[in-house]
């Protein structure tokens, strides 16, 4: 019998950790590998001059607490999450050349494929948990 995964808080994450993100109360999957954007450099680059995100891929964003898709060619799904992993606002499927509103509370953003959210039935007030992976 193997040990369910271990969940690490938003403020725990490095940039070494491999990280999936799931619903927290069913452990539904939103990305089984999510980049960390943890540090200026690789927060401002985001996902500009990247090729589109694959089904089952995301990118967080700490501290991030509202974001731009300037210079990107693909619409992308935003979650907002607060300290604990709740999702404070979202923006599904949000254009190229668009900008977010900078929320108040909010820590981190979860950067999906267009549709992830939806299909999902992710919204605010949802808790996200991420989970360390192995790899």
């Amino acid at each position: 019998m193997s040990s369910p995964p271990q969940t690490i808080a938003l403020n725990a994450l490095h940039t070494d950790h491999n990280v999936r993100a799931v619903r927290a109360a069913d452990s539904h999957p939103l990305a089984t590998r999510v980049a960390l954007a943890l540090g200026g450099i690789q927060r401002l680059r985001g996902l500009i001059g990247r090729p589109p995100l694959a089904p089952g891929e995301g990118l967080l964003l700490r501290p991030c607490a509202g974001v731009h898709t300037c210079f990107m060619t693909y619409p992308i799904d935003v979650a907002f999450l607060d300290a604990e992993g709740r999702v404070e606002a979202i923006r599904p499927a949000l254009r190229p050349w668009r900008l977010t509103p900078m929320f108040a509370g909010v820590l981190a953003t979860l950067e999906l494929p267009a549709g992830t959210l939806a299909e999902a039935e992710v919204g605010p007030g949802d808790l996200l948990a991420f989970q360390l992976i192995k790899g």
